[in-house]
């Protein structure tokens, strides 16, 4: 079945069809390096790391950009006034990100690159734009350089706007624009602003506007034409918006396809700084297991609104725990049976049909919870030929999705003090209920046992000794 995804451009599904076949060039607009990652940062980013993994899945070869910010108004403005010098704010949060990112096992990209460091190929798009008659220097002696939207009929083809119907462009004051709705491609050097952000250019000393960061970036590495360009849903306009017509008018196809992800919202409201709701990344890491986050950040649709609310964790550790739970008893019941290692992991195809349907994820994650409750049944019935077939499918599925909790990345992250003090505890008590036992002090047995599941504690006797569980 060929891979459907949503084309935010046409408006509909469509058939992914690279432009060189067995590869596929996708651009992300990654972070704007201004101050620390919030939930939706990590909500984004993991919506492509597992569009990049089911490619990857599916044998393409995967070039993988996404970019960082690290040049903006609000770098300079969170730096001003401070002892810390802009480029030194912006990588120090550059770093917060990234162990964020790692955190939640989101795979590094193919390339990261600066907008810092593509400065003079953001000044080659600007001069196209300008010898192509799209774009224009002010003739104010400021320095700055502007899109011409009107020289430009097809602006407001991404998200279906007329120009009549545009709020002016916000990315900069209207000295020098020949009309409000034209944004900056080059921002002249201001007085007071350190010389340390300013760069040499035809048009006089200056940094460059945001827009034309991406647009420079992503044909660097990918070329003129690229498969796939993503990002948040709040950047379709202007900044998407902006970045096709920029490209285009330069003589650039640029993106195939457009894909947006849904933002976050906290209890019912759209996340923001003015409402004081946000949820940061520092926070959202220490409050549960790295693997439950990627489960949850996960598990909604990508163009759907990712809704944070009380016990939303609890919710996705309850899930982890199932998943988790089957993965360790079949392991445990199949050892010493000849269905031991004999699981082979392929994906159903009821898995590979939600994934190849717009990455339906929800629908991918309720075959992996189905498949757990048939596998534990075959367990049940001491069926391990079954019990191995679907143990296979489980973890071919939760390592697409880098949801696998017995992964070595997860058990790593997770070794805490606290986890090691419950563990030595709980396996005291399993070890002194088995000397019960084997007194035939069935009191005392059946009394540990209580105790252990009132605390969430599981006991499974098996041909190997018991083992306990954490309740999902």
């Amino acid at each position: 079945m060929t891979i459907r995804l949503y084309d935010s451009k046409a408006h509909a599904l469509t058939d992914f069809s690279p432009i060189v076949p067995g590869r596929v060039g996708i651009y992300v607009c990654g972070p704007t390096v201004q101050s620390s990652p919030h939930i939706g940062h990590l909500r984004s980013a993991l919506v492509y790391d597992q569009l990049r993994r089911w490619f990857d899945h599916n044998g393409y070869v995967v070039t993988f950009v996404r970019n960082v910010t690290d040049i903006d108004d609000k770098i300079l403005m969170n730096a001003a006034g401070t002892t810390e010098e802009w480029w030194a704010l912006a990588y120090r949060v550059e770093l917060e990100f990234t162990a964020a990112y790692s955190a939640i096992g989101v795979l590094p990209p193919t390339y990261e690159p600066r907008a810092t460091a593509s400065i003079s190929e953001m000044q080659a798009i600007i001069a196209r734009l300008i010898e192509n008659g799209h774009a224009y220097a002010t003739d104010d002696g400021t320095g700055d350089v502007y899109f011409d939207t009107a020289s430009w009929p097809s602006y407001g083809e991404l998200t279906r706007q007329k120009l009549d119907d545009m709020a002016p462009a916000g990315d900069s004051d209207s000295r020098g624009k020949r009309d409000v709705r034209d944004f900056a491609l080059w921002k002249g050097h201001k007085e007071g602003e350190p010389q340390s952000a300013a760069w040499s250019s035809p048009w006089g000393a200056g940094r460059p506007g945001w827009h034309i960061e991406c647009s420079a970036m992503s044909t660097k590495y990918l070329g003129p034409q690229f498969d796939i360009h993503g990002g948040g849903l709040d950047l379709r306009f202007p900044h998407h918006e902006n970045e096709l017509a920029q490209s285009h008018a330069a003589g650039d196809p640029f993106a195939n396809l457009w894909i947006h992800n849904g933002l976050v919202a906290v209890t019912g409201q759209k996340m923001s700084k003015s409402l004081g709701n946000s949820i940061f990344a520092a926070e959202l890491i220490d409050s549960a297991r790295p693997v439950v986050l990627r489960y949850y950040l996960g598990a909604a649709h990508y163009r759907s609104t990712l809704e944070y609310h009380e016990g939303a964790l609890e919710e996705a550790e309850a899930a982890v725990s199932r998943i988790e739970g089957f993965l360790e008893r079949a392991e445990r019941r199949l050892e010493g049976t000849r269905f031991q290692g004999t699981a082979v992991l392929v994906v159903p195809e009821e898995f590979r049909e939600a994934m190849d349907d717009d990455l339906s994820v929800p629908q991918a994650i309720a075959v992996i919870h189905e498949t757990v409750r048939r596998g534990n049944a075959a367990l049940d019935d001491e069926d391990f030929a079954e019990a191995a077939t679907l143990l296979g499918q489980v973890l071919a599925m939760t390592e697409v999705l880098g949801i696998n909790p017995l992964a070595p990345e997860w058990a790593s992250r997770t070794d805490s003090g606290a986890e090691r003090a419950l563990g030595a505890l709980v396996e005291r008590l399993v070890s002194d209920r088995e000397t019960a036992r084997k007194s035939r002090d069935f009191t005392t047995a059946d009394r540990i046992r209580d105790e252990l599941g009132q605390a969430g504690i599981s006991i499974e006797d098996t041909p190997t000794g018991a083992h306990w569980s954490l309740d999902g």
